[in-house]
């Protein structure tokens, strides 16, 4: 049998962490990955705050060596939008054409999108994805990047076949 994926799901929301506002976001997500064959190790609701955003990616790549987290939320252009910058400061890379990739799905359905500062990223051998915070935005952007995802979690983990295969 494949060994499963490890895989986290981080919703950053004040509301949610107050528990004013049920996660459907992280909750979407976390089917999503599921259905696909992730095994969802972690599942947490922190406030929009850089330094808790920050430190729980970093136990979760370090401490807890997940290879996949995604993020919900935080991505926007409001003053507690956080999760860019926390990001930045955890990953070894961006791998911007995701981000790009994202973006661009959504573009077709939104014109708001072109405000997303979602990233991608890297750290160790680890892929971080910073999706937005709505439900929609989850299940949407989600789809777009789960066509590259097994791959790149094998690159990351070091398979050295070919990409061209």
């Amino acid at each position: 049998m494949e060994k499963k994926i490890r895989a986290g799901v981080l919703t950053v929301s004040d509301k949610g962490a107050r528990g004013q506002r049920i996660d459907e976001s992280g909750n979407i997500a976390v089917s999503i990955l599921e259905a696909e064959g992730f095994a969802v190790l972690k599942k947490e609701i922190i406030p929009d705050d850089h330094l808790k955003i920050a430190e729980t990616l970093r136990e979760w790549v370090d401490r807890d060596s997940l290879s996949l987290i995604v993020t919900s939320g935080g991505t926007g252009l409001s003053p507690k939008d956080l999760t860019p910058q926390a990001m930045a400061d955890v990953i070894d890379y961006e791998v911007p054409g995701m981000a790009e990739a994202m973006r661009a799905a959504s573009l077709k359905k939104t014109p708001h999108a072109m405000i997303s500062r979602a990233k991608v990223g890297v750290r160790g051998t680890a892929l971080i994805i910073n999706l937005p915070g709505s439900p929609g935005g989850v299940r949407d952007n989600l789809s777009v990047v789960l066509p590259a995802l097994n791959h790149a979690l094998l690159k990351l983990a070091g398979d050295p076949s070919d990409c061209a295969t």
